[in-house]
Parts: C-alpha cells; sequence; structure tokens
C-alpha cells in the first residue's frame, strides 16, 4: 500500500467528539451542540419574521414552534436513520431507536419530521402553512452547516479516498490499530457540505426570503426552492463522499433519496405559481 507520509502531507483527524468530557461516553458533545446552536439560530431567524410580519404568526408563538420543531427534527431523523439505512438494525433490535446518545440521524428523515410537525402546528394554530414553511426553511441551513461541522469533528461520514492537499486521514476509516501511515487520506465531504447545505444555501434563502416578494407573492415558491436546492447540495457533495450504505440503482443513498425532494420541490413551485395566477385571474 502507498505510504501518504501523514505527519508531512496530510493533517491527521485527532479531534475530540467532546467539548466538555466526564466520562469515557458521557459529556458535552459538539454534535448535539450543533443541533442547539442551530435551533437557537433558527428561532432568532423565525422570531425576527414573525416580528416583522412576513410570518402571519405571533412572535410569542416561536417557543411553541420550535418545541414541534425539535421533537419532529427528532423523531423523524431517528426514524429515517433506520428506515433508510439500517432497517435490518432496527428488525432485530427495535429498542436501538430510543438510543440516541449511540449516534444515528438521517437528515432526509429529519425533514419529513419536519413536514409533519409543521403541518400540525399550522393547523392548530390557524396559520397559513406555506407562510410557515416557507419562513423555517430559510432558518434551517444554520443548523445544517453546525452539524455537519460536528460530523468533522466527530470524523464520521468522511469521504472517498483522495491525494488532494487539503484530503484527511481519518484514523475510524481503517480497521483498529492500522499504522497512520497505511491509512488512506481522504476528502473532508462533511466540510464541503457544511458549504454546500450550510453556508451557499443560507445565503441563497435569505435572498429570496428577505430581498424578494417571493414570500408574499407566491407562498410555498420558497419552500420549494429549498427542496431542490438541498437535494443538489447534497448530491453534488455525495460525489465526494464514502458511501456508508449500499447503492441504490448505482446511486448513493444520500443522492437517490434527493431525487424525491427535487420532484416534491418541483411539483410545489408548479402548485404555487399555478394558485397565483388563478388569484390573478379572478
Amino acid at each position: 500500500m502507498e505510504d501518504f507520509a501523514p505527519e508531512t502531507t496530510h493533517w491527521v483527524h485527532d479531534l475530540s467528539p467532546f467539548l466538555i468530557q466526564f466520562t469515557d461516553t458521557i459529556g458535552l458533545r459538539y454534535y448535539g451542540l450543533g443541533y442547539l446552536l442551530g435551533f437557537v439560530l433558527g428561532a432568532w431567524i423565525i422570531h425576527h419574521a414573525a416580528k416583522l410580519r412576513r410570518l402571519q404568526m405571533p412572535p410569542g408563538a416561536v417557543a411553541d414552534l420550535m418545541t414541534a420543531l425539535i421533537i419532529g427534527t427528532l423523531i423523524g431523523g431517528r426514524l429515517g436513520y433506520f428506515v433508510l439505512y439500517e432497517p435490518a438494525v432496527f428488525f432485530r433490535d427495535p429498542l436501538q431507536l430510543v438510543q440516541v446518545w449511540t449516534g444515528g440521524m438521517a437528515s432526509h428523515g429529519g425533514f419529513a419530521g419536519v413536514a409533519g410537525a409543521l403541518w400540525w402546528f399550522a393547523r392548530k394554530h390557524r396559520i397559513p402553512f406555506w407562510n410557515l414553511t416557507d419562513a423555517v426553511v430559510t432558518a434551517a441551513p444554520p443548523g445544517l452547516f453546525l452539524v455537519r461541522i460536528a460530523n468533522f469533528i466527530n470524523g464520521e461520514l468522511w469521504g472517498k479516498v483522495s491525494t488532494v492537499s487539503w484530503a484527511v486521514i481519518f484514523p475510524a476509516s481503517a480497521a483498529p490499530g492500522t499504522p497512520v501511515n497505511d491509512i488512506a487520506p481522504r476528502h473532508p465531504s462533511q466540510l464541503y457540505e457544511a458549504g454546500l447545505e450550510g453556508l451557499m444555501l443560507f445565503g441563497y434563502m435569505a435572498w429570496r426570503y428577505w430581498r424578494t416578494t417571493a414570500a408574499l407573492v407566491t407562498p410555498g415558491r420558497i419552500t420549494g426552492e429549498f427542496l431542490i436546492g438541498y437535494a443538489l447540495a447534497r448530491s453534488v457533495a455525495e460525489m465526494f463522499r464514502e458511501p456508508d450504505a449500499s447503492l441504490i440503482l448505482g446511486l448513493s443513498r444520500g443522492t437517490f433519496y434527493s431525487l424525491f425532494f427535487i420532484m416534491v420541490g418541483v411539483a410545489i413551485i408548479r402548485w404555487s405559481g399555478n394558485r397565483r395566477a388563478a388569484a390573478g385571474a379572478n
């Protein structure tokens, strides 16, 4: 095997998943902190939208909304992980579903859980559904960015083998006890996803929501654009990411499931456009 001389050419990942550690398995993890800060930033953005009346919801209801979103994200993300990536594990040991400390969240499942939470919240509080979703998807990318950064800190979900100068050696990608010189460097695909799904998508969504009339004139369109944008960003990142499950039709599962996001996004955009045209005709 080629000797990659990591001490001189590639950085060896040695970051701890804990910000504060009490025991071998208990402590304040960056992964959980990423979710927490993501929800805090999202709450601030949504509160700002409600305060400026772009969102037809009283600012005081933001706390209830965030509670619903947190529950939807956790349930959807956890169920999605087992259904989409580890169904055999779930059927063999269903109790692993509640063992959240072992890790395992699927972003596509998390989105499904959030959609269910939004539908419930909009009906309960009599808020226009698409007006609500447009605000929420605008607030989502910062959380995606932070969680992907946490994935990198954890040294998980690494990329494909590469010799680019910024490639990283992830010791966990090889069998325990493998000499570092024998571990191939890989793309830091977690950082690619953080940039694409987080920073780039946030810039676009913020521009569309705050600097255009799309959210006011065609409710739902920004939601559709978010789904398409996320799917494209995820698919590009998947080109550099090592598949963590078997392929489907020659595609990584992240790319395959993203195709459905594109179809749903296109359908929502067409529906919102047709709805606006119908309203104009009346």
